[in-house]
């Protein structure tokens, strides 16, 4: 082949307009092509994954454009394995010479790297072999214009609720689409498409005690899914000005409510204690739970990765490895850990379809709606919002500033600001009184509000 063909991109950038059920031709050849590369350099095995992506995004303040950002990239990564020898390299330019420059480069990390007896592909016998359509992939021929129009809806319909709205910190309109393509030489090729489309905004409220300030936002796979958006803004509105007149409240320990929103915060840390890669390394306060109970004994926890259009959903993993469905609190109890190979290796068990994270981790709902759960807590503090980063997954303590409403007789009296919320992870899984069915369904870890009995909150 000459040196002007060798220069010449294998994969054109145009994203096709249609919806991809299977890979494009010529992604397919670019990764296939690499790894015959791969291996006419010896290589034990090899993976290589590409990625294109694009996007718009417009922000506006006060009715005026404040902002336009086109977005188009994408990548190529390889890794080969001399023996138990990895190297990664790169690159943005899909010409052979580029790719071939890559890939020599990998190998000569991989030369000098130390033999590691964990590392390698994904097991064969793991790997997904069927590929249902997940609804995720929705492109759109949307313009500027209507991502403009409708953020402007968004924050003039928050601004109209109400006199004491009385400034925007903005509203933002966004469309994304990436395409990645995965392969190996275990004669693996998997496609994953998606598009998301978002909407949020953000208002200012005054009253004679001062200002606060809140949002709202939604995110869906399908633009057509999306909240509408004078909806979005009275949510934000309404939001911000039941926040009006906040104080702090006396140091006691109380029953919390997290309210849905937030509360995916509680078991994100769950995952991130469960992680294999925090457990073989002996940093995490779940390290030996597999099986012991963790949570009361009716709760359950699953990941439904094949749900339609979800956020969250994906036939395979970041290594090729079917999903499935699959328990990780089981009446209470620590199923199992959440494991890419590596860490399966390091630990003696199998992948469990992890590498990359969760996939629509949902917490099954016990109670009804919040008023419900107020109701239930009859006093306590209803917490809106969270700040800060207090939580520690090696000992499980946790810290948060907080911001909510303070609650007697299960209705709220006031709302409440500056006070921080703590205790720790072990004790906060194991007094969770109640999950409502109030799920939100905008972030992959799927849940209701969550009642919990004795926290400490530091307040005045």
């Amino acid at each position: 082949m000459d040196q002007n063909n060798s220069l010449e991109p294998m994969v054109n950038l145009d994203f096709p307009p249609e919806r991809l059920t299977e890979p494009p031709a010529e992604m397919q050849a670019m990764l296939e092509w690499a790894l015959d590369e791969a291996r006419k350099r010896g290589v034990s095995s090899a993976e290589a994954g590409a990625h294109f992506g694009t996007g718009i995004e417009v922000s506006v303040r006060l009715g005026k454009i404040e902002s336009i950002e086109h977005a188009r990239d994408r990548g190529l990564a390889l890794t080969v394995y001399l023996g138990q020898r990895c190297g990664s390299a790169s690159t943005a330019d899909f010409s052979r010479a580029a790719i071939t420059r890559a890939l020599d480069a990998a190998c000569t990390i991989a030369s000098y790297t130390m033999e590691d007896p964990w590392s390698g592909l994904a097991d064969p016998r793991f790997l997904a072999h069927d590929f249902p359509d997940l609804d995720l992939d929705h492109p759109q021929d949307i313009t500027v214009e209507r991502l403009v129009e409708v953020a402007q809806r968004c924050e003039q319909s928050a601004m109209e609720v109400d006199e004491r709205i009385f400034n925007s910190e903005g509203a933002s309109c966004s469309y994304n689409r990436g395409i990645h393509l995965y392969a190996n030489t275990n004669a693996f090729m998997g496609l994953s498409c998606g598009t998301r489309y978002s909407c949020g905004v953000s208002v200012l409220g005054r009253d004679e005690h001062g200002m606060q300030r809140d949002a709202w936002f939604d995110v869906a796979r399908k633009f057509a899914d999306l909240t509408e958006a004078e909806q979005m803004g009275v949510i934000a509105a309404r939001r911000t000005l039941q926040k009006l007149g906040g104080h702090r409240i006396p140091t006691q320990r109380s029953p919390i409510i997290l309210e849905a929103p937030i509360a995916s915060s509680l078991f994100r840390a769950l995952t991130g204690a469960a992680n294999g890669n925090r457990i073989y390394r002996h940093s995490s306060f779940l390290e030996g739970q597999v099986g012991q109970p963790v949570f009361p004994e009716w709760l359950q926890i699953r990941e439904y990765p094949h749900l339609k259009r979800a956020l969250g959903s994906a036939v395979f993993d970041a290594e090729g490895v079917a999903t499935k469905e699959q328990s990780l609190i089981e009446s209470g109890r620590l199923s199992r850990y959440v494991l890419d190979s590596y860490a399966a290796r390091r630990l003696g068990l199998e992948t469990t379809g992890n590498a990359g994270g969760v996939h629509n981790l949902t917490v099954e709902s016990n109670a009804g709606e919040i008023d419900e759960l107020l109701l239930k807590m009859d006093r306590g503090l209803l917490v809106t919002e969270l700040m800060g980063h207090g939580t520690d997954l090696t000992s499980g303590d946790y810290s948060h500033g907080a911001t909510g409403f303070w609650v007697e007789n299960g209705q709220i009296v006031h709302p409440v600001e500056e006070v921080t919320i703590a205790g720790n992870l072990r004790d906060m899984f194991k007094h969770i009184v109640a999950i409502g069915n109030d799920v939100d369904l905008r972030h992959n870890i799927r849940s209701g509000s969550v009642l919990l009995e004795g926290m400490t909150i530091a307040g005045a």
